[in-house]
């Protein structure tokens, strides 16, 4: 599947969480996107060294700027299940407007055509680390990062495109 590019509908897909009840839900991204502008960024894996100390963070301390830019929502997704993103998000006490949602079986990730397969590390199928600006399901900004990279997926670079 060819990755999603700019002037692509993002695809619809199912995505899971914990209520405040520690219960797994589920949202779709058309749900959350359909008529805003919104942020999705996607991370290899939870709890690793460049998204938890770069790319989630660039996120969390800039969303009133984004936010202030017009951006309704904050959507960060991650290949692992919604147990563990959620522990991942509490290690983020400070964040207020990213929410985090589970692709556990890298579903959605397929649906983008951004997985990344790292079976012969041993971590299996996950994403490529990207950044997408929605409006109203049309992707305005696609930044998909090669391989271990992180130099244009992150807060700043939406920020520079709105």
């Amino acid at each position: 599947m060819a990755p999603i590019t700019v002037g692509d509908v993002v695809p619809d897909g199912t995505l899971a969480y914990l209520d405040e009840e520690n219960k797994p839900q589920s949202v779709t991204i058309h749900s959350l996107a359909a008529g805003k502008k919104v942020i999705i960024f996607g991370v290899p894996g939870a709890f690793t060294p460049t998204c938890s100390l770069k790319h989630v963070p660039g996120f969390i301390e800039r969303a009133e700027e984004l936010k202030g830019k017009g951006v309704d929502e904050i959507i960060c997704i991650s290949v692992n299940d919604p147990f563990v993103l959620n522990s991942w998000a509490k290690t983020f006490p400070e964040n207020k407007h990213v929410k985090f949602l589970a692709d556990g079986s890298a579903t959605y990730t397929h649906a983008l055509g951004l997985e990344l397969d790292l079976t012969d590390k041993g971590l299996g199928i996950r994403s490529k680390r990207f950044s997408l600006l929605v409006e109203d399901l049309k992707v305005k900004v696609a930044n998909v990062e090669g391989g271990g990279e992180f130099t244009i997926s992150g807060a700043d670079d939406i920020i520079k495109a709105l």
